[in-house]
């Protein structure tokens, strides 16, 4: 995840660039924050190699278990700092 070493602005930054430039491509995003994939067509949720959720940010909040848990997580680092 080579975006995770990024500041939140930067990361901001890059993703409005790809958004912009990408539009009628498919782009691959590997990221473990879930601001970096939040607003992408599709995400595929990994957990011990196995496909553990498959869709929208907003259908992710409702049918994977793990993927609440990343989300939950990271709000929590965030309130903390």
């Amino acid at each position: 995840d080579s975006l995770s070493a990024l500041d939140y602005q930067t990361d901001l930054n890059l993703r409005r660039a790809l958004q912009k430039e990408r539009a009628e491509t498919t782009v691959i995003l590997i990221s473990q924050r879930v601001s970096s994939i939040a607003t992408v067509n599709q995400i595929l949720v990994l957990d011990s190699g196995k496909v553990a959720g498959l869709g929208t940010h907003e259908e992710l909040l409702t049918s994977s278990k793990e993927y609440q848990e990343i989300v939950a997580s990271q709000e929590e680092d965030t309130h903390a700092n």
